[in-house]
């Protein structure tokens, strides 16, 4: 044990060196007043502002969810009680997977406790199946999710084709041999590069091959497309996609994963996978909460969010280019920053959340290759013009020097 604990120490020291070790940074969001958050420091309570949560629409700070899962926990209690297999399935977990199904245009859906639960079980389970003679060709820059479903599937040929190359893709397939089953696995929105896929193109690849299609929608799902199913929805190619995956814990506000596709394959994911069967249910308030949210958001109230929200995404890129900050390009609601070093990055997130109020995320490796650390902005539509204004001051001070630090706390109201 001793031993276990100097190398342990050891790595951890070396990740401190490098400005990669992760902390956590406390705070309270406030449900009402989101993104403001409440933290405390030296004693002392002021607000903050969250400029890189996940919850793209504000959702999780919604009544619309909260008086769902209030309801939930009245009839049903808080915890699921285990297994939906050993313990049963609530109304709230039936509901939500017919309300997902109609969502993506599918036969049917299940849950996950988490999206990156969905992934790795569902593709580790599919392609260990029917005997193997699985190969799965992955965008490069797929999540890790997906790429520990794919490690966990011994047996399958993996290739990784060039990020949104369907060329590349094309030339892949074609040198395969005829007798492999074949499944494509990319991405919608590409979290950290903030682009999208080109699903078009990869679809008529796939299907030219006789591969499967396996679309992960993680950070598109209640953003994108009329009734908010994503991209797939919004380029019209949601119905040629064989399985889609998602998640309930980023634009819905609530937490889980899932994947929709046809009967068949839903119910043989459901029978076999183990990292579903051997997993406690999520929540029933939790369920009835995410239900709450996307039949919101399907209507003319998630239209609103999402117009807001891509305004306001437009309206940070604007401000940080004019300012003449580093903002990386992206055609998405993802506005990296970049810093191009792991302590800097580290520091400048630091100097943002101690001095200005700011808490904006440092993304180092191994999310992104060295040298090509960054800020992961993610612009809400409750981010107003004087908060993007002092968001803009703030990195201009501590990137260029430029200004003088504001208050390590933002009080009552934004001061620019």
């Amino acid at each position: 044990m001793q031993d276990l604990d100097a190398q342990c120490r050891a790595v951890l020291t070396q990740l401190r060196q490098e400005g990669r070790y992760r902390e956590f940074t406390p705070l309270a969001r406030q449900d009402r007043d989101f993104p403001y958050c409440r933290v405390t420091r030296g004693g002392e309570e002021g607000r903050a502002v969250l400029w890189s949560s996940n919850d793209y629409l504000g959702m999780g700070a919604s009544d619309v969810l909260a008086q769902a899962a209030i309801e939930a926990i009245e009839q049903h209690g808080v915890g699921a009680g285990g297994t939906r297999n050993i313990s049963g399935t609530t109304p709230y977990h039936v509901a939500l997977e017919r309300e997902l199904a109609s969502l993506h245009g599918k036969e049917a859906a299940l849950i996950f406790t988490s999206g990156y639960v969905a992934n790795a079980g569902a593709l580790s389970t599919l392609l260990t199946s029917f005997g193997g003679n699985w190969h799965v060709f992955s965008d490069a820059k797929n999540h890790a999710s997906m790429i520990e479903g794919m490690r966990h599937a011994k047996g399958a040929k993996r290739s990784i084709f060039r990020h949104n190359d369907p060329a590349h893709l094309a030339e892949l397939l074609a040198a395969a041999p005829a007798d492999e089953r074949k499944l494509v696995a990319f991405e919608s929105v590409y979290s950290m590069d903030g682009d999208f896929a080109p699903i078009e193109a990869i679809v008529d690849v796939a299907r030219r091959h006789g591969a499967v299609t396996y679309l992960d929608e993680v950070h598109a799902v209640g953003m994108y497309g009329p009734t908010g199913a994503g991209v797939a929805e919004r380029d019209g190619q949601a119905q040629r996609i064989d399985i889609i995956q998602g998640t309930l814990a980023k634009a819905f506000g609530a937490h889980g994963g899932y994947i929709a596709a046809s009967a068949a394959v839903v119910d043989f994911i459901r029978s076999t996978c183990p990292d579903f069967i051997f997993t406690t249910a999520i929540a029933p308030p939790v369920a009835a909460a995410a239900l709450a949210s996307i039949r919101y958001l399907r209507g003319p109230g998630g239209v609103a969010l999402r117009e807001r929200h891509q305004a306001s995404a437009a309206r940070v890129k604007a401000a940080l280019a004019e300012a003449g900050l580093p903002v990386i390009p992206t055609p998405t609601h993802i506005v990296p920053v970049h810093i191009g070093d792991a302590a800097r990055c580290r520091e400048v997130s630091r100097r943002l959340w101690e001095e200005h109020g700011i808490y904006a995320t440092p993304i180092n490796y191994p999310t992104v290759p060295r040298g090509e650390e960054r800020l992961r902005l993610t612009p809400g539509p409750l981010h107003d013009e004087n908060l993007v204004k002092a968001l803009v001051l703030a990195l201009d001070q501590v990137l260029n020097g430029k200004g003088e630090a504001r208050v390590a706390m933002i009080e009552e109201g934004v001061s620019a």
